[in-house]
Parts: C-alpha cells; sequence; structure tokens
C-alpha cells in the first residue's frame, strides 16, 4: 500500500550529513518524515525539484529586526519577510531594542510580537548586564531565548559591558553558550582621534584589528577562568582566526557574508552603506576570515543584518550609524562564493544549517533527517539573478550589493513543512514559531 504523506519533495539533489545525491522528502505533520524513493507515493502537495538542490533550512544567527522601539528601520514582520525571501527559514535576534531584552518580561513581549506574525521561526538573544548577571542562567533558559549576548565594544543601542569582571559576573553563571560582541571598548576610546570627519574609510582605523584582537584575547582567558562556553561574534581579523584556532575548546566564532566579500577599497564606492561594527576592513583580513572557513575554525555564518533608513546612512561620518542590510542576501552571496569555488555547497551547509544546530543546540532543526522539523531552503546553484533594492523585503529597502551579479539564487522557502515563499513570491501568511534549544528543554 502506497504511503501519503502532507508534502513531497521530488527529484531534487538533498543535500544533508550523507552527502548529495538525488532522493524525495516526505514530511508529514511538519516534520521529515522519510528520504527516499517516493516515486510510489502520493501527497497533498508535491514540488518538483528537478534541478535544483535541497538544502537544510539556513539559520541566521545574527539579526537586528528593531522591534521594539525602532520600528522606522525594520520590524519584525518586515525583517522576517526578508529572510524567507533569501531562503533563511530561522533567524536569532538581538537585544539592542528599545527597550533592551535583558529580563523576561522583555523576552516574553518579543516572543509575543513575533509569534504568528514572523514569516520564519525564530528566537531571541537576551542581553547580559551588570544588572542581570545573577540572572542569566534562568534568562538563558526561557521559551524563545537564543542565549545570552553581550556587547564588549559599543555599538548600536546602550548594552556595554566593557570590564573582565563585569564579563566574568555573567559568564559565571550561564551554562549555555554565550555570544559577544568582541571589539576593546578602552582601546576604541583611546582612538576617538583616528576618525575623520566625512571620510568612512578611517572606520577601521578607529576600530583598528587591535582593538578586536585584544578583546579576543581578553574573552578567551575569562572564559577558561570560569569554566564557561563563548561564541565570538562577527570575526573581522586574520589575527583572531588564528588566535581562535588554538582555543576550540572553549570558542566557537562566526563569519560574516561583508567580511567575506567587501574589503577596505570598498569605502570609495559604498561609502557609510558598508560602515559596520567591527569594521570592514583591508583584504589580507577578509582572506584572513577565509582561511578560517577553509581550516575548518569557522563555525557558523550570520549576517548581521542591522538596518538603517538610507537618509540616517546619508550623514557624514561619524555621525552616521554603523550598519547594513544582509539577511536577505546572505544565502545568493555565499552561493555565489560557492560557484567561485571559494568553498563547496557541503561546507556552506555545515556553516548555515549544521553548525547552528551543533554549537547552539537547536532542537530538530538544522539537519534533513527523519523526525527533523521539514525545514529547506530549495536553490538553483546555476540560476544568475543581478541583486537590486527593488528586491529588498526589508523596510530599509537597500543593500550594499545593489547592482551585484550572482550565479546561485534561493527559490524556495520551507518552513515546518509549509511552502512560505516560492521564486520571489511570498505564498503562505505568517506562521512563525519560536526554535526550541535541547539545553533549555532539559530538566
Amino acid at each position: 500500500m502506497a504511503s501519503t504523506y502532507d508534502l513531497i519533495l521530488t527529484g531534487g539533489t538533498v543535500v544533508n550529513h550523507d552527502g548529495e545525491g538525488f532522493r524525495d522528502v516526505g514530511v508529514k505533520d511538519g516534520r521529515i518524515a522519510v528520504i527516499g524513493d517516493l516515486g510510489q507515493a502520493s501527497a497533498g502537495e508535491t514540488i518538483d525539484c528537478r534541478g535544483l538542490h535541497i538544502l537544510p533550512g539556513v539559520v541566521d544567527s545574527q539579526v537586528h529586526f528593531r522591534e521594539p522601539g525602532l520600528e522606522h528601520k525594520e520590524d519584525l514582520e518586515t525583517g522576517s519577510r526578508a529572510a524567507v525571501l533569501g531562503g533563511v527559514t530561522a533567524v536569532f535576534e538581538m537585544p539592542n531594542t528599545n527597550p533592551l531584552t535583558t529580563s523576561e518580561a522583555a523576552l516574553a513581549d518579543k516572543v509575543n510580537r513575533a509569534s504568528g506574525r514572523m514569516h520564519c521561526d525564530f528566537a531571541f538573544w537576551v542581553g547580559g548586564t551588570r544588572d542581570n548577571a545573577g540572572d542569566v542562567g534562568d534568562l538563558e533558559r526561557l521559551p524563545g531565548a537564543a542565549g545570552i549576548k553581550v556587547f564588549m565594544g559599543s555599538s548600536t543601542g546602550d548594552l556595554l559591558v566593557e570590564d573582565d569582571e563585569g564579563v566574568a559576573a555573567i559568564l559565571r553563571n550561564t551554562r549555555r553558550r554565550a555570544a559577544f560582541h568582541s571589539e576593546d571598548e578602552f582601546r576604541l576610546r583611546e582612538r576617538l582621534g583616528e576618525r575623520i570627519e566625512g571620510d568612512p574609510s578611517s572606520h577601521p582605523v578607529w576600530r583598528d584589528e587591535i582593538a578586536a584582537l585584544r578583546c579576543t584575547e581578553r574573552l578567551v582567558r575569562i572564559a577558561r577562568q570560569v569554566r564557561a562556553r563563548i561564541h565570538v561574534l562577527h570575526i573581522s581579523t586574520a589575527e583572531e582566526i588564528l588566535f581562535l584556532e588554538q582555543h576550540k575548546d572553549v570558542a566557537t566564532c562566526e563569519a560574516t557574508p561583508h567580511h567575506l566579500t567587501l574589503a577596505a577599497d570598498d569605502y570609495a564606492r559604498l561609502g557609510t552603506l558598508i560602515q559596520m561594527n567591527p569594521p570592514v576592513r583591508a583584504a589580507r583580513h577578509r582572506d584572513g576570515v577565509w582561511h578560517g572557513i577553509s581550516q575548518g575554525i569557522v563555525d557558523v555564518l550570520g549576517s548581521d543584518h542591522a538596518p538603517h533608513t538610507l537618509a540616517e546612512k546619508a550623514k557624514p561620518y561619524p555621525a552616521s550609524p554603523s550598519g547594513m542590510t544582509g539577511v536577505q542576501t546572505l544565502v545568493p552571496i555565499m552561493l555565489d562564493h560557492v560557484n567561485a569555488g571559494r568553498l563547496t555547497l557541503q561546507r556552506f551547509v555545515d556553516l548555515s544549517s549544521h553548525g547552528p544546530q551543533r554549537i547552539f543546540g537547536m532542537a530538530r532543526k538544522g539537519r534533513i533527517a527523519a523526525g527533523y522539523d521539514a525545514d529547506f531552503t530549495i536553490a538553483d546553484l546555476k540560476r544568475r539573478e543581478t541583486i537590486t533594492n527593488a528586491q529588498a523585503g526589508s523596510k530599509a529597502g537597500w543593500t550594499p550589493y545593489d547592482g551585484k551579479q550572482v550565479t546561485g539564487w534561493p527559490v524556495g522557502t520551507i518552513v515546518r513543512g509549509r511552502r512560505v515563499m516560492w521564486d520571489g513570491e511570498i505564498v503562505t501568511p505568517s506562521q512563525g514559531r519560536a526554535v526550541e534549544f535541547s539545553e533549555a528543554l532539559a530538566g
């Protein structure tokens, strides 16, 4: 007797822990039921994926969707719209909103705002501060919590814990892996005079590679002292890659598409549009981060999607805010790198799906495997497209990659067995849910 499923993906190349191969995937009740030849099976919906690659749903573990408090830049609906248009099935959103996500009530408010309104699934980082250091062990286990995030260098928002004792007080109470913006605030203050009015290319001179490396060295030392696990966000220097290679027992790290794609020469063309913290740097640092990709030192990709309006970005440096859009372009930019031979498709899957599942402990996500949520990024690796501002799902309405031609394109986004995006169109109403984490589910 033939089996019946809610959804069958047929004829595509599945990329998972078995490698790459032509397989069908059957979905029932929002989860993967079977992988194999389903030519004799039937389904309520069948999607022909011939000529396409079926990837585990891409997870972007660092986005800033600006709600509550900064909705003129972005909100949870528009940010998640950009995510699924770009093939992203789940996001972890950052705590530097207004109010800050530093309490149980603030986290619950975000989960409530997001549930059924975001197009993708979600979790929220909780900001670690001096005031809540004693509570982070409880906060990181709440429903919808991705973990604890700490800013050791000032960026957008009011979260800052720059001193060793403040960081240690937080890490003493964490049990899950805590994430860090690692730039040395003391050096940043000393070097404020390096900023040149109207010249965004002075941004990486001010926030130099020493500020990044010095802070990461401090962070690893503190983590060892208090026996904690850490995750260093948006690695931007060659020196940090070499340092973290020696400390993989306590530290994981993230790379961003912009630190892998752009370099200091691009300030002349793009100006404040690529002003980020930590900065886009000289090409040798871009090459150094690629070394981290090729050697397996980098664990995950994150877009650091941090939108501002074009009017805000047009202010003369340094009055211009740091941040760019990125969640919608993560997949096409990285697939273009795959096609250029800079990384394999399996390594991309490891960075964007398996890696987040492995280091953050997502329950039932990040793999194409029976019993897992039926989250898929469907990609056409041969499709050539030009990225444009007009495609932007983000409220900000712009991308630093406007006009860039890429090869490799996300054509479908499936979240828990529902086709959410297909060929550039949102086709299902938003039904996002909170991601669950194994360490938070444990007794």
